[in-house]
């Protein structure tokens, strides 16, 4: 019998805490330890469609990329949208798993399978862990990734690449259409606050699901290509291959990905 502890076990080392951020919150953050689990799902967000779809599937066991909660918790009860999630959650038994960033940077993680699709070599973490933490490991772990091309590509070129390689709808392009790019830098997600240490490792384009306005400025003025494809787009793939992972890992369990998920954004 499997419980929610041996899933978590497996989390732990798939994608270990000492690689989430600080302001993080990862873990099990609902649920008991000692219940046992027999059909697990995995999600990018806890939107209400796919709580719904947890409990109407008599889902024991949820491994949602986005934290619920987040931020530290004063009531709960259904009178706020995070609340109304968690108690449906609570009453039917679901318990919920998080690894966030510690999945962003891990070794088989999104930012790492990101790459991998996009057929860079010579890949390393864009912000190396600290030696001494308990996330150095071989091959090295941290945040982001840097990596080049085989070949120079053009850079609407490459967002094509990378529409196709995560199946976005719509990619969002600064810099010269035509512009030659071999050295590439990747962070899923919301992740604008990479460019800087993107661009000072020398990456012709950066790639990330979103950025504001003044980080496309920025990277227009400092002569880095950026890519935007949607934060749903830059991670969705990613718990759709954690199904599979965690499916290798425990093949008595019934594991998929949330099929009543989808990306609030559409394309007009």
């Amino acid at each position: 019998m499997t419980l929610v502890a041996d899933v978590a076990e497996f989390l732990e080392t798939f994608a270990p805490r000492a690689l989430a951020a600080d302001w993080d919150n990862v873990g099990l953050l609902l649920g008991d330890e000692a219940r046992p689990v027999a059909r697990l799902m995995t999600c990018l967000t806890l939107t209400a469609a796919v709580v719904e779809e947890a409990v109407a599937e008599r889902v024991d066991l949820v491994v949602a990329h986005h934290p619920l909660p987040f931020k530290p918790v004063r009531s709960l009860s259904t009178a706020t949208f995070d609340g109304r999630r968690l108690w449906q959650l609570a009453s039917a038994g679901v318990s919920v798993y998080s690894p966030h960033t510690a999945f962003d940077s891990a070794a088989r993680g999104i930012n790492a399978r990101f790459v991998e699709r996009l057929g860079l070599v010579d890949v390393e973490p864009l912000l190396p862990a600290a030696p001494s933490s308990a996330a150095a490991a071989d091959p090295p772990l941290g945040v982001g990734r840097i990596g080049r091309l085989p070949q120079p590509l053009a850079l609407d070129n490459l967002a094509k690449q990378v529409k196709a390689a995560v199946a976005a709808t719509s990619a969002a392009v600064v810099g010269d259409a035509q512009r030659k790019v071999t050295k590439i830098a990747v962070g899923c997600g919301s992740a604008g606050d990479l460019l800087k240490p993107a661009a000072a490792r020398g990456a012709d384009c950066f790639i990330t699901g979103e950025a504001n306005f003044h980080t496309a400025i920025e990277a227009e003025a400092v002569g880095t290509g950026l890519i935007l494809v949607g934060h749903y787009a830059s991670e969705r793939f990613g718990v759709e291959l954690l199904a599979e992972e965690l499916q290798a890992a425990f093949p008595n369990l019934t594991i998929w990905p949330a099929k009543k998920e989808t990306d609030p954004l559409r394309a007009v």
